[in-house]
């Protein structure tokens, strides 16, 4: 039983991992299949042939999508994506309520549709993610301010600049401190408006205490610490 209702119009921290803390990805693609799914299902539009749009990312780093396809994600957007990163085992994502009851389903297509096609790849069956997922409600601005460097420091720990180098392809922090990859199926305008410009918000996520503090980060959790 969830502890509370999701409100529409209001900001959550969304994440899960693996069960029993197993890798959710196995290979590069697996990465990409997961990304691809947490942009273009925050919308009720359906998508044939993700493998093609998989092979063209790892070609070109970007996925093939025109115009018109990304104005129909938007105009029919049932959550917003403010910000994610996903892990070696788990992941982040802030999600705005768009539609009533459009976190809960657009959280049940992508853990569906990734599972499934995650069993049918390794010929496995059963669970992948650690039960449903979980949410915390965002409370305030300093609370969103606060939980957008802890899920972009996440990776922290996989790379010796996550900050300057820019390498980490599957969190939004690239797109905060540079160009956004997404254009409109990110809404950075909530985070980044708060600053002159992205050069400010990238030293905000340097200097932020995020992931230093484990009594502090279980807050940003809810009960349980995921990181």
């Amino acid at each position: 039983m969830r502890k509370f209702k999701i409100g529409l119009g209001e900001y959550y921290h969304v994440y899960n991992r693996g069960n029993n803390k197993q890798p959710i990805f196995l290979d590069y693609r697996d990465w990409v299949r997961f990304l691809f799914l947490v942009f273009y299902l925050q919308s009720s539009c359906v998508f044939y042939n993700l493998g093609r749009q998989v092979a063209y990312f790892v070609r070109h780093s970007v996925f093939n999508m025109d115009d018109e396809d990304k104005k129909e994600i938007k105009d029919k957007k049932i959550t917003e994506i403010v910000a994610f990163c996903l892990m070696p085992n788990h992941f982040h994502l802030i999600l705005r309520e768009v539609k009533e009851g459009g976190i809960s389903q657009y959280m049940q297509r992508l853990l569906n549709s990734y599972t499934k096609y995650f069993n049918t790849k390794y010929k496995r069956s059963g669970h992948l993610f650690q039960g449903p997922f979980q949410y915390v409600h965002v409370a305030d601005n300093d609370q969103l301010l606060y939980l957008s460097t802890y899920i972009h420091r996440n990776p922290k720990d996989l790379e010796e600049s996550f900050i300057e180098g820019r390498q980490y392809l599957f969190s939004s922090l690239q797109d905060y401190i540079g160009d956004n990859r997404w254009e409109d199926l990110l809404a950075r305008e909530i985070i980044l408006s708060q600053f002159d410009e992205s050069n400010n918000y990238a030293s905000f996520v340097e200097e932020s205490t995020a992931k230093l503090s484990k009594e502090t980060d279980s807050i940003i959790e809810g009960e349980e610490e995921i990181c």
